[in-house]
């Protein structure tokens, strides 16, 4: 990146002229690679950022503000043209000129087609060359971003070492180094304090994009956060010994995460738990004593697998259906009988344990009381006695 008096080029070629504040087309044109390249920005990119601005520069001083309008520039030439694009509209009835035209006036062109009017662009009033200024300013500063950002798209799915550089109500911002990214409130963790000028590790989400620009979004309480941390701490995950199955996370509280082992002999949950707990015990470390984990063994069998889902309560019977959810779905569901005792236990603190379990079987489970058998009644020896003598008597008389 170029620096020294180049720096700042474009909107020193708008300031530069204090008296008349036309703006000199043929000095921005001169100056779109000096641009690309002190801003480490395509030369296309430049050039439509200029466009813009020519476009909103032009609008301001002889168009409306609802009127959809594009420009295209000539380096050759430093000339530029101005295009008004209207919607073909039927004749006779209520139109707005800024952009609308009838299709009497449309040269032939089919209702619902658009025509573009040409303009040549000559020169800009005070005030048109300032809305050029911010629009150039306001684009190229997103376009850096966006360049940046582009940059990490290989990044995501992995985690990195960032600085906090400001908390707010609603988001964490945090500096990786060449970008900031953000850290909503739903991919914090819960209870976590979070101070500025703290080193922290994050997952990289995803770069989201919409009219704003580019975000590069962070996070502490996705599963996947979880995942990795596990990775660097069990090392038979890379060897293919044991393999993480599913989880399921809300962070802060409690996660749940099923592993199985793809070699006989291997007991995979005490390969993640470490020995004297010493690896999840590190997992826990980085995201706080607050949050506990169950580690349980996965299983085809989704019987089976529910009753570790459901872990610690005991389950005495597990029965699998299809129901219609609220939005007429068909979905797996699952009934699961316990005692009395256990109720509570299956169930969880405001039904997270229940809750989980769901997000990690893929199965809407309720929970029920199971039915205790039915003794059967004891009959005394003078009821026997009885009946022994009526039966004899019966088949007495019958011959």
């Amino acid at each position: 990146m170029k620096t020294g008096s180049k720096r700042g080029g474009f909107i020193s070629v708008i300031n530069q002229r204090k008296e008349n504040m036309d703006l000199d087309l043929k000095q921005m044109v001169a100056m779109v690679d000096i641009i690309a390249e002190e801003k480490n920005l395509p030369k296309e990119t430049v050039i439509d950022v200029i466009q813009q601005a020519i476009a909103a520069a032009w609008r301001k001083d002889n168009g409306d503000k609802d009127m959809d309008v594009r420009c295209e520039l000539n380096l050759n030439t430093g000339e530029a043209d101005i295009y008004i694009i209207r919607e073909v509209i039927e004749d006779d009835v209520a139109y707005n000129p800024a952009t609308e035209v009838p299709q009497s006036e449309a040269n032939g062109k089919e209702i619902g087609d658009h025509v573009e009017e040409k303009h040549k662009v000559e020169s800009f009033g005070r005030v048109a060359s300032q809305t050029a200024k911010q629009v150039v300013i306001q684009r190229l500063r997103e376009a850096e971003r966006d360049a940046v950002l582009t940059m990490y798209e290989d990044k995501i799915g992995s985690v990195v070492n960032g600085t906090i550089v400001r908390v707010e109500p609603k988001l964490v911002r945090i500096d990786l180094g060449k970008a900031t990214g953000i850290m909503p409130k739903s991919e914090q963790i819960e209870g976590e304090y979070y101070a500025v000028g703290s080193r922290v590790k994050v997952y990289i989400k995803e770069i989201e994009r919409n009219e704003r620009g580019a975000q590069l979004i962070l996070s502490r309480g996705c599963a996947e956060f979880i995942e990795y941390l596990f990775r660097q701490e069990v090392p038979e995950i890379e060897n293919g010994s044991v393999e993480i199955k599913a989880i399921a996370r809300e962070a802060g509280r409690r996660t749940k995460i099923a592993v199985a082992a793809t070699m006989p002999g291997i007991d995979p949950v005490g390969t993640f738990v470490g020995g004297r707990g010493v690896r999840v015990q590190a997992v826990m470390n980085e995201i706080g004593d607050r949050e506990k984990i169950d580690i349980v063994n996965w299983s085809d069998n989704i019987s089976e697998y529910i009753r570790e889902a459901l872990s610690p309560a005991e389950i005495q019977k597990v029965e699998t259906d299809k129901i219609e959810n609220k939005k007429g779905e068909m979905v797996d569901h699952a009934t699961v009988y316990v005692s009395k005792d256990q109720q509570s236990i299956a169930i969880g603190r405001v039904g997270q344990n229940v809750r989980l379990a769901s997000k990690l079987t893929g199965y809407e489970i309720d929970v029920e009381i199971a039915k205790a058998p039915e003794k059967k009644k004891k009959k005394n020896v003078e009821d026997s006695l009885l009946s022994a003598v009526e039966e004899s008597e019966d088949e007495s008389a019958e011959e």
